[in-house]
């Protein structure tokens, strides 16, 4: 069990936020011993410089994959989780720095996952953004397209890009929110884009069955992530997450886990489902 962790009043004036900044900093380790549950696979994760992305690709090394972390701009988070894939746990990482909003990045992106390792078996569709929509009249155009070119469009474009190099037996795993579930009225944009990540993997699972490719999304709750003092005000990230039936906010390592399974031949028969690492909060499948 996970002990409950006081997280103080904190802000960033940023998104995406560092990590590097965030107190305490959160929890990305593995907790147990490697399986080789993914040995001899290649896994490209979008938004793997920190957050979740850190932990799936810590975790996902662990367990024998070669990693390819794309990336914004948060560069010494970006190297800081590559010292932790090949340092810590006997892994390869590669660093890929660009906008995902824009199709010409995410196919570089391939393109170079391809170039380095030479073919590409899991695709994380996990890099976002958040901004909480204080008055929703005056939501900008600049920030509402933002937000879907970060949330939506990169998940298209990075399928896009990968998918001719997805063989039967690949595995696609997109992050979308307890929000798009539950809805919450001061995130009405980022809720909304984490739907369409939802009916997103829902559609391509139904797509790419026939061609043996898995598609299934995780659905974090509230989640001590670079998200939280980049989006919220001080006073609303003090003791973050404390509302949930669990009492306190989940880890990124939590969450990993279930990335792991539906990426792993554990999953063999998920595609089109989604996991809830939320702290019991109690949603419609």
């Amino acid at each position: 069990m996970n002990e409950h962790v006081k997280i103080p009043p904190q802000a960033q004036d940023n998104m995406p936020a560092d990590e590097h900044k965030m107190d305490p900093k959160p929890d990305y380790a593995p907790r147990h011993p490697g399986a080789g549950k993914l040995a001899g696979k290649v896994a490209l994760i979008t938004g793997g410089d920190s957050g979740i992305g850190r932990a799936v690709a810590a975790l996902f090394a662990r367990e024998g994959a070669k990693v390819a972390i794309a990336y914004l701009e948060e560069s010494r988070d970006a190297e800081e989780t590559q010292r932790i894939v090949e340092q810590d746990e006997g892994g390869e990482a590669l660093l890929i720095e660009g906008d995902l909003g824009h199709k010409e990045n995410c196919e570089a992106a391939v393109a170079k996952t391809l170039e380095r390792f030479g073919k590409i078996d899991i695709l994380i569709n996990n890099a976002a953004q958040q901004f909480i929509d204080e008055d929703f009249a005056e939501i900008s155009e600049e920030t509402l397209r933002r937000m879907i070119d970060s949330n939506v469009m990169s998940y298209f474009f990075m399928t896009q890009a990968a998918l001719p190099h997805l063989g039967e037996g690949a595995a696609i795993v997109n992050t979308s929110s307890v929000n798009a579930f539950a809805g919450m009225g001061s995130l009405v944009t980022y809720s909304t884009t984490r739907g369409a990540s939802l009916a997103f993997t829902r559609s391509m699972s139904s797509n790419l069955a026939s061609r043996g490719i898995r598609v299934n999304a995780v659905a974090p709750g509230p989640i001590w992530t670079p998200f939280i003092p980049g989006t919220m005000p001080p006073e609303q990230v003090e003791d973050f997450g404390s509302g949930t039936p669990m009492g306190r906010a989940g880890q990124p390592w939590e969450v990993a886990t279930a990335f792991l399974f539906l990426a792993s031949d554990d999953g063999n028969y998920f595609t089109g489902q989604t996991l809830h690492p939320n702290g019991g909060m109690v949603v419609g499948a």
